[in-house]
């Protein structure tokens, strides 16, 4: 695999993956995650779910934003709606509105022997570690992240 040539690996195999399979790709190597961030294949994904028109409307402007991000941005809202959110993904919360992440929240810690049960002290991102947060206001965020979870099932 390191003998093939880039231009091979981006255009010819990488452009056959799906976003889930890209999304992956980008977690296996330096090298992988540079060529599976590229930008011209995050914009075909784009066109190809979502159509021309679409990405021409959302296209990236002046190198604000890649073409990964606008397609992640689009694919939570497709996913979850436009407006005010508290979603679950995987272990974590966040605040989200209009398919952009604006807060992360917390993350459910669970107990020894219970994966589902009672909500803990969350777990915070490393820049909030300093401000303590526990208390009625997270096990309601957390119990709201929950319900929209599980309303979408």
């Amino acid at each position: 695999m390191e003998r093939l040539p880039t231009e091979l690996l981006s255009l010819n195999i990488f452009c056959l993956l799906d976003h889930h399979s890209l999304a992956t790709s980008i977690q296996v190597c330096r090298k992988w995650k540079g060529l599976a961030s590229e930008d011209v294949l995050w914009q075909n994904l784009f066109k190809k779910r979502w159509g021309e028109e679409s990405a021409s409307f959302y296209a990236p402007v002046d190198g604000v934003k890649t073409w990964k991000q606008v397609y992640e941005v689009q694919d939570r809202c497709d996913r979850i709606g436009v407006g005010l959110r508290i979603t679950r993904e995987g272990e974590d919360y966040y605040l989200v509105h209009q398919g952009e992440i604006q807060s992360y929240l917390g993350r459910r810690k669970c107990r020894d022997n219970e994966c589902g049960g009672g909500i803990e002290r969350g777990v915070l991102a490393e820049e909030d570690k300093e401000k303590p947060r526990s208390g009625i206001l997270d096990k309601i965020l957390f119990f709201i992240g929950d319900l929209e979870v599980a309303s979408r099932v």
